[in-house]
């Protein structure tokens, strides 16, 4: 935990509230109400805020197919140890990686101030994106209860929007979604990429498994819905065996998945620390394997993720995908990635020559799977 300032003596929050959870807030966070603790989520503070924007400005010089985030929560309980939002966590004075499961950030007016801003004269509808830093059906919004309130702001006001998620609390939502798709282009989208019950829970220990979210996706287009799945991070020498990608995309098949985007995994600064250690402690064969692939980037070498490329495509044929993937706008192509969103080439790691992983440590040798050429963003 990130309480380095405070006395080990004191309690965390020292005018806790037995009898309701409140405490009085003690941290620097802007707009922040009150820190919230309920058995119903042990080892969970939610720290409820009054936002003051809700649209958030993607950078102009930014590959992604979007222009406009919404993202309600901050944190995440799915506690993925490979999210790569976790630096985010660290502006708010948390750390990257115990914190950004259980220290969470609650904008609970969201909807009304995302509603005001969609009806400026200056607003233009342009595409808004949902589970883009971390997930908006994350078991907190069983509590709060605020994605009901954003998709109508944004169906009302004309604007169309996508959402990405591994909350099958989004079940709740699909009638609102339906009436949704009526008025404005909506674009659903399921994050899995793995089938192995025991390795998704040390992976993603949080989130529903693996077979729910199957079952998730079926539901959806049952309600004449698309839904694209993010098979996002692949992870070498754990899941992009030619068996694990044939079968997780036999699976995605069978569930009625309209397009699959499939990526490497990504470690940037705050994910690569907390994901290094927690491979130390798994699978602590692959360090040393993983410390070539990466090198001292957040990408694999440009080697390796190059062969990915044609593994996964050649997976996803195989399986009736087309070469497209989870598009965001139904109505429109899915954007690709313009030239030069790849990371320079001297940031790649200069010690790969080969992209074979070798077998000398005891690790099999198994065909990795494609990796899109910019970073896992869900």
């Amino acid at each position: 935990m990130r309480w380095i300032r405070q006395e080990l003596s004191q309690p965390l929050f020292p005018d806790q509230n037995e009898a309701d959870g409140t405490a009085t807030p003690q941290l620097p966070i802007s707009g922040l109400v009150k820190s919230v603790t309920t058995p119903e989520f042990a080892g969970i503070t939610f720290h409820e805020v009054i936002a003051k924007s809700a649209l958030n400005k993607i950078p102009p010089t930014s590959s992604m197919p979007f222009s406009w985030t919404v993202n309600p929560y901050r944190g995440c309980s799915h506690a993925c140890v490979y999210c790569f939002a976790r630096k985010s966590h660290s502006y708010l004075d948390f750390d990257p990686g115990q914190d950004f499961d259980s220290q969470l950030v609650v904008k609970v007016n969201v909807a009304e101030v995302l509603r005001k801003e969609l009806h400026k004269p200056s607003w233009q509808h342009e595409h808004v994106a949902l589970g883009t830093n971390t997930d908006p059906y994350q078991r907190a919004e069983g509590r709060y209860k605020l994605m009901p309130g954003i998709i109508g702001a944004l169906a009302d006001s004309g604007t169309p929007f996508s959402i990405l998620t591994k909350g099958t609390l989004l079940a709740r939502d699909v009638p609102l979604l339906r009436a949704a798709g009526q008025q404005v282009s909506v674009g659903v989208g399921i994050s899995l990429a793995l089938l192995d019950e025991g390795l998704a829970q040390a992976l993603e220990p949080g989130t529903p498994a693996p077979q729910a979210r199957l079952a998730l996706i079926g539901k959806l287009r049952d309600a004449g819905l698309p839904c694209g799945v993010m098979a996002m991070p692949i992870l070498p020498w754990l899941t992009d065996s030619q068996e694990a990608l044939d079968a997780l995309f036999t699976a995605l098949a069978r569930a009625g998945a309209t397009g699959v985007s499939a990526g490497a995994l990504f470690l940037r600064p705050g994910t690569r620390e907390w994901f290094m250690q927690w491979l130390a402690s798994h699978y602590p064969a692959l360090v040393d394997s993983y410390q070539r692939l990466y090198g001292n980037g957040a990408y694999a070498s440009k080697e390796y993720r190059q062969w990915l490329a044609d593994r996964v495509n050649e997976a996803k044929v195989r399986n009736g995908f087309t070469t497209s993937g989870f598009i965001h706008n139904p109505r429109h192509e899915e954007a690709r990635y313009p030239a030069g969103s790849l990371p320079p080439t001297d940031s790649i790691s200069a010690g790969v020559t080969d992209p074979r992983p070798s077998e000398k440590a005891g690790i099999p040798v198994r065909t990795p799977a494609f990796s899109d050429p910019a970073p896992t963003l869900f």
